[in-house]
C-alpha cells in the first residue's frame, strides 16, 4: 500500500500551488495536480457518498452484522472529503428553500472538514420530475413514451434539470432505459416501453434535455434488469447473448454515444454474473467497446448485495475490491464496500491503488466540469442566492399537462367519446377521485409519503372527478367509487351498479396506485402474478358492463393489464399510464373532446391475463401456433396502436434505392393524410423484417417514427433515413453483423396496421459492425 504524505501547503490561496482551482488550465491538468496530492484515504473518499436524514434498515449477513444500518454522520464520514451527497431533497418533506439552505450548510461542512476543501456532488431521483416535496409531478416514463414525441420529452428533461440545478443538485438518477420483457414486472412504469428503438429515442431525448441544464443524467439499470425471471424484482436473468446485445443493450449504447454522464448497474444477475462486479459489462462493453468516459455509480447497496444476495464476495472489503476492479467508480447511497473497506482492500493487496486513481480521475473530471473545483465556487445554490425556489412553476405544470394529453391512448371508440355535453353520467371507480393514483412510484408523494396522507402531496393535483364537471358543466354527475384499488372489498359494487343503471352513460376509471415494495400495485417491488386488474376491480368492471349502460372504460395504470377482453362490451376504452399532477385535467379535456387523442401504445394490451412473458418483438414462433398450442398470445391492441377523433390514411411507401450495399444507407418516404373532420396528430411508424437470416429475427421491429400534426384534408410526406447498421443483429458467430439479402419495410399507424410496404435488397459481403454504430438518420417532412 502507498499513501501520499499530507501537503498542508495546499491550503494556501489559489495560485500556482493550487492549480486545480484554476479554470484557465485544462481539465486533465487540474485533475492530475489534485490527484497527486491526495492520500489514499482522500482518494477513496471521492468514491464514496453519505445519506443524511435517513436510517435505512436491511437484512443481516450474519447475526449482529447488519450491512444496511446508518454509517456515521456527515462530520465523521467527510473527514477525508466526500464524493457524493445522497438525495438532499428526496428524503424528507421540507420546503424547497429550506432544503437549499441545508445543502449549502452541508457543502460548507464538507469543504471545511476535508484538507483540500473539495465539495461533494449532490444527486437525487428525477424519474417523474425532481423527487422533491412540492416539485412538478410529470407522467411516468411509460406515459412519456406513449407520446412518441422525443422533442417533447427533451423539454421535460430540460425543465427537470433546470429545477435541480437551481437547487444545487448535480446528478439525476434517471432515465431508466430497460426494455420491458415481462409486463408482470413492477417497474414497467419507469421504462419507455418494450421496443429498444423507442426506448433509445426517448431516453436520449431526456438525457440531452437534463444535461442541457448542467445536470448529469444516469442511465439505469445496466444491464438486463427488466428481463428478470417471472417478472420479479431482483430475480435472476437467464437471457442469451442475442437478447442481451440485440434488445437490452442498444438503448444504453445509443445514449452512451450521445454523451451521457453516468451509468448505474443493475441489481439482477445475468447467467450467474452480478453486474456490479462484472468487468465484462462495466469495462469491456461500456468502456472498451463503446468508449464511455463518464462515471459508473452503484445502485443503492449493490456492494452489500454482492455479499448477502449474490454471494460472490466474502465480506464488504471483498465486495468493494470486486466492484472497483470491475469498473465501478462511485458507491451509492453511502459507503459500505468503498470507504474504509476499500482502503483495507488496497492494504490487503486485493486492489491496486492505480485502480483507485482511475476512478478518482473520472470523479474529479466531472467536478471540474461542474465548477466545483474553481477557486470562486459558491456553496450557495443559485435559487438560495435569489431567495426563491419554485419547483412547480406554471410553465412546468403546463408542460406536464401537455405530456399527459399527448400520452393518453384512445384504444377503441364505438361512439362513447367525446362525452355528451348534457344528460346524466355516472363516474365510477377507485381511480376517479384519488389524485395519488395518477402519480408514479418515484413521485415524492408515493415514494416518501405513502403512509403520510396528512402531509398532502406538496403540489396541486385535480382528480378526474373534479376536472370533468369543469369541462362539461351541463352534465349531471353521480360518483360511486365501487371498490378499493387492491383490497377485496365488494361492498361498494352494488352502489356503482345502481349509479350506472340510472345514468345515460358511465365513465369507469380503474387501475393502479403506485408505491414501493408491495405498498402499491405498481412500482419497484410491486410485481404481479398475472395481468388481471388489482383487487376486485375486474368484478366491478363486469358488474357495470352488465347493466347495459354504455361504458367508457379508462385504465390508469403503470403496466398494461389484460383489459382487451372487455373491449367488445364498451362504448370506448382509454389507456393512460399514471399521467401526473395534471392528469385529471388532461384526461378530462380529452374525454370531453376539448383536445384530441394522439398517444400510441409503447406496450401491447393483452387479451389474456396469463401467457407471459410476451412482447411484440418476437420471432415467428412467438406468433399464434394454433395447431401446436391452445394458447393464443395475440394482443387485444398491438404495440404502436392509438386512435384519434379524426382519421388518417398512410400509403405510398417508397425507397430511393432498392439495392443498397451492406455498409450503406437509404431513404424511404411515405404519405400521410388527415381524412377526417378535425385537426389531429398521427404517428407514422416504420417497421422492418428480415425474411431469411442465419438466426431467427423479429416478425416486426420498429425502425423509425414521426409524429405529424395535420389539418382536415392536409397531406404530407415523411422521409426516414435508414443506415444499414440499424438492420444489424448478432449472428451465429456472436458478432453483430449486417447480412446481405432482402429486407421488407412496412409503414402504418401501429405494428398491427401497416398497409404500406416496400422491399430493398442489401448487396455485398456480410459486414461486421463495431461501435459506435448508427442508430438512425433524422426524420424529414415535406
Amino acid at each position: 500500500m502507498t499513501t501520499t504524505t499530507p501537503d498542508h501547503s495546499a491550503l494556501s490561496p489559489a495560485g500556482d500551488d493550487r492549480p486545480w482551482t484554476d479554470p484557465g488550465r485544462s481539465a486533465d491538468e487540474r485533475v492530475e495536480a489534485l490527484l497527486a496530492r491526495l492520500t489514499l484515504e482522500e482518494k477513496v473518499a471521492q468514491l464514496s457518498s453519505v445519506w443524511e436524514d435517513v436510517e435505512p434498515a436491511g437484512p443481516e449477513v450474519a447475526p449482529g452484522t447488519n450491512l444496511f444500518g446508518r454509517v456515521g454522520d456527515l462530520d465523521e464520514t467527510a473527514r477525508h472529503g466526500l464524493g457524493q451527497l445522497t438525495r438532499p431533497y428526496g428524503t424528507v418533506p421540507r420546503p424547497a428553500l429550506e432544503h437549499a439552505r441545508l445543502l449549502a450548510d452541508r457543502q460548507r461542512q464538507i469543504v471545511a472538514r476535508s484538507r483540500f476543501g473539495i465539495p461533494a456532488m449532490a444527486h437525487d431521483e428525477c424519474l417523474t420530475g425532481f423527487t422533491a416535496y412540492g416539485a412538478t409531478i410529470y407522467p411516468t416514463s411509460l406515459g412519456m413514451a406513449a407520446t412518441f414525441d422525443p422533442a417533447l420529452i427533451r423539454r421535460i428533461g430540460a425543465a427537470i434539470g433546470a429545477d435541480m440545478a437551481a437547487g444545487g443538485v448535480h446528478q439525476g438518477l434517471a432515465p431508466v432505459v430497460d426494455v420491458i420483457r415481462d409486463y408482470r414486472w413492477g417497474r414497467c412504469e419507469e421504462t419507455y416501453g418494450e421496443d429498444p428503438y423507442l426506448v433509445g429515442e426517448m431516453g436520449e431525448a431526456y438525457v440531452l434535455g437534463l444535461q442541457s441544464a448542467g445536470v448529469y443524467a444516469t442511465l439505469k439499470h445496466f444491464a438486463g434488469y427488466s428481463a428478470s425471471m417471472g417478472g420479479r424484482n431482483h430475480a435472476p436473468v437467464g437471457i442469451g447473448r442475442r437478447e442481451l446485445y440485440d434488445v437490452i443493450l442498444p438503448p444504453f449504447e445509443r445514449i452512451v454515444a450521445a454523451g451521457v454522464g453516468s451509468v448505474m448497474n443493475s441489481y439482477a444477475e445475468i447467467d450467474g454474473e452480478a453486474p456490479a462486479a462484472s468487468r465484462r459489462l462495466l469495462t469491456g462493453v461500456l468502456r472498451e467497446e463503446w468508449g464511455f468516459e463518464g462515471t459508473v455509480v452503484s445502485d443503492y447497496w449493490s456492494l452489500p448485495f454482492l455479499v448477502n444476495a449474490h454471494r460472490v464476495a466474502a465480506d464488504l472489503t471483498d465486495a468493494g475490491a470486486l466492484a472497483l476492479r470491475a469498473g465501478m467508480d462511485v458507491e451509492l447511497p453511502d459507503q459500505r464496500g468503498f470507504g474504509a473497506a476499500l482502503v483495507e482492500a488496497v492494504g490487503r493487496g486485493a486492489v491496486d491503488e492505480a485502480d483507485v486513481d482511475r476512478s478518482v480521475r473520472r470523479v474529479l473530471r466531472q467536478k471540474v466540469a461542474l465548477g466545483l473545483l474553481d477557486a470562486d465556487w459558491d456553496p450557495v445554490p443559485p435559487a438560495l442566492r435569489a431567495g426563491e425556489l419554485d419547483l412547480d412553476k406554471p410553465e412546468n405544470r403546463e408542460l406536464a399537462r401537455e405530456v399527459a394529453r399527448s400520452g393518453a391512448v384512445l384504444l377503441s371508440n364505438d361512439g362513447g367519446l367525446p362525452l355528451p355535453a348534457t344528460g346524466r353520467i355516472a363516474l365510477i371507480g377507485p381511480c376517479a377521485d384519488d389524485v395519488r393514483t395518477m402519480f408514479g412510484c418515484y413521485s415524492f408523494p408515493n415514494h416518501v409519503l405513502s403512509d403520510r396522507d396528512d402531509l398532502g402531496n406538496g403540489v396541486e393535483a385535480v382528480s378526474l372527478r373534479s376536472a370533468l364537471p369543469v369541462e362539461l358543466p351541463g352534465v349531471e354527475w353521480e360518483f360511486a367509487p365501487g371498490c378499493p384499488i387492491r383490497d377485496e372489498d365488494r361492498s361498494g359494487i352494488p352502489g356503482a351498479v345502481a349509479a350506472a343503471s340510472g345514468a345515460d352513460l358511465a365513465v369507469l376509471v380503474v387501475g393502479d396506485k403506485a408505491g414501493m415494495f408491495g405498498i402499491g400495485t405498481s412500482g419497484e417491488g410491486c410485481d404481479v402474478e398475472d395481468l388481471r386488474l388489482p383487487g376486485v376491480q375486474e368484478e366491478l368492471v363486469a358488474a357495470v358492463l352488465a347493466t347495459g349502460t354504455p361504458v367508457v372504460l379508462v385504465v390508469n395504470s403503470g403496466r398494461p393489464y389484460a383489459v382487451g377482453r372487455f373491449a367488445p362490451d364498451t362504448a370506448a376504452m382509454v389507456q393512460v399510464f399514471l399521467p401526473g399532477e395534471e392528469g385529471g385535467r388532461a384526461v378530462a379535456e380529452l374525454l370531453a373532446g376539448a383536445a384530441n387523442f394522439s398517444g400510441k401504445l409503447p406496450v401491447q394490451i393483452p387479451n389474456s391475463p396469463a401467457g407471459q412473458p410476451y412482447t411484440y418483438l418476437h420471432p415467428p414462433l412467438g406468433d399464434r401456433q394454433s395447431r401446436l398450442s391452445n394458447l393464443d398470445p395475440t394482443p387485444a391492441f398491438p404495440f404502436g396502436h392509438g386512435l384519434s377523433y379524426t382519421t388518417f390514411e398512410i400509403d405510398g411507401l417508397a425507397a430511393d434505392n432498392e439495392l443498397v450495399p451492406t455498409d450503406g444507407e437509404f431513404t424511404v418516404s411515405v404519405r400521410v393524410r388527415n381524412t377526417g373532420s378535425r385537426p389531429g396528430a398521427e404517428t407514422v411508424q416504420l417497421y422492418f423484417t428480415d425474411p431469411v437470416a442465419q438466426v431467427t429475427r423479429p416478425v416486426r421491429a420498429l425502425l423509425g417514427f414521426a409524429k405529424v400534426l395535420l389539418e382536415p384534408g392536409e397531406e404530407t410526406t415523411v422521409r426516414f433515413g435508414v443506415h444499414t447498421d440499424q438492420l444489424s443483429f448478432t449472428g451465429l458467430a456472436g458478432q453483430r453483423i449486417v447480412e446481405p439479402g432482402e429486407i421488407v419495410l412496412y409503414a402504418g399507424s401501429s405494428s398491427g396496421d401497416t398497409p404500406a410496404e416496400v422491399r430493398v435488397r442489401l448487396a455485398g459481403e456480410e459486414r461486421d459492425v463495431t461501435a459506435p454504430r448508427r442508430h438512425g438518420v433524422p426524420v424529414a417532412r415535406s
